[in-house]
């Protein structure tokens, strides 16, 4: 995918005040990203929330570590704005605007960095990966979700139908996003993912998920101008194709998580890599 920072930035902030309202998704991951988070033996003094939104993950950082001191930064001025509007005046949360790809912190400044359905709108995962290394402290845990190349797989099918141009948002394979974190030159990396199927009754539902959280089409290449009433029956018709039995159109989303170590001197170690595949069924009301 061709990825314009300032596109992304724009789409978010404007979708800040009706991201909550829409965020079924990012909150089942960031539910599982924090089961995983679980398993760690931690006690951070100062973790780091990247890519953090309206702080759903942030204020969740806060209530499971509540003596860590919470930074959290996002690309959107508009999310942060309402982050900062929804904490707790005995909870503090640091929220600043800034990119992942160039973070406002001195070198080895965090114990963990936690990020959650933000990598996948990077434009080069070695340089974010190498940024996030830098300010993490030696054995420090860096712990992320993504999302993986088969994510909305019927509507990129389905656009297929209708003509040649990008519509869909495209994703990088779990493998790839591994190897980009092991040349980071961290440590004992995991990678694994599952599928998640959300199911709608029409697909107005889904497009309408899509703009709520900000997060339709960001390719640069993508199409300029409103989908007309054509294009768009077409689509509703090619989707139809994949409607199940029980009357519900699926919208499939892979989930890539991944968690490694800043080492401390020793050699560096290879990754692991575990793939499963699990699909509830999150039905949605349109």
């Amino acid at each position: 995918m061709s990825i314009d920072k300032s596109l992304i930035a724009q789409s978010f902030s404007q979708a800040a005040d009706t991201y909550d309202e829409f965020a079924f998704l990012q909150n089942e991951v960031a539910s599982r990203t924090f089961e995983r988070l679980g398993y760690m033996r931690l006690n951070p003094k100062k973790i780091l929330d990247a890519g953090c939104g309206t702080g759903f993950c942030s204020r969740q950082l806060k209530q499971d570590y509540s003596k860590a001191k919470i930074t959290a930064v996002d690309i959107a001025p508009g999310m942060i704005e309402k982050a900062s509007k929804q904490q707790s005046l005995f909870r503090k949360i640091d929220y600043q605007v800034a990119d992942i790809d160039n973070l406002p912190f001195e070198d080895n400044q965090f114990d963990l960095v936690f990020s959650n359905l933000t990598i996948q709108w990077v434009p080069d995962l070695n340089k974010t990966f190498t940024e996030l290394h830098r300010v993490l402290k030696p054995g420090g845990l860096l712990i992320f979700s993504t999302l993986g190349p088969d994510t909305l797989m019927e509507l990129r099918e389905s656009w297929r139908g209708v003509d040649e141009q990008v519509h869909v948002n495209e994703f990088v394979d779990m493998h790839i996003v591994g190897d980009a974190v092991f040349n980071a030159s961290f440590e004992n990396t995991v990678m694994d993912r599952d599928v998640i199927t959300l199911t709608y009754k029409t697909i107005k539902g889904l497009m309408k998920d899509l703009k709520g959280i900000g997060a339709h089409n960001l390719d640069s290449q993508r199409p300029r101008g409103m989908l007309g009433k054509k294009k768009f029956n077409l689509l509703k018709t090619e989707y139809e194709k994949f409607r199940w039995q029980d009357g519900q159109l699926p919208a499939t989303y892979e989930v890539v998580y991944g968690h490694a170590w800043k080492r401390e001197g020793q050699p560096q170690k290879d990754y692991h890599t575990h793939d499963v595949e699990i699909q509830p069924a999150k039905g949605r009301e349109e």
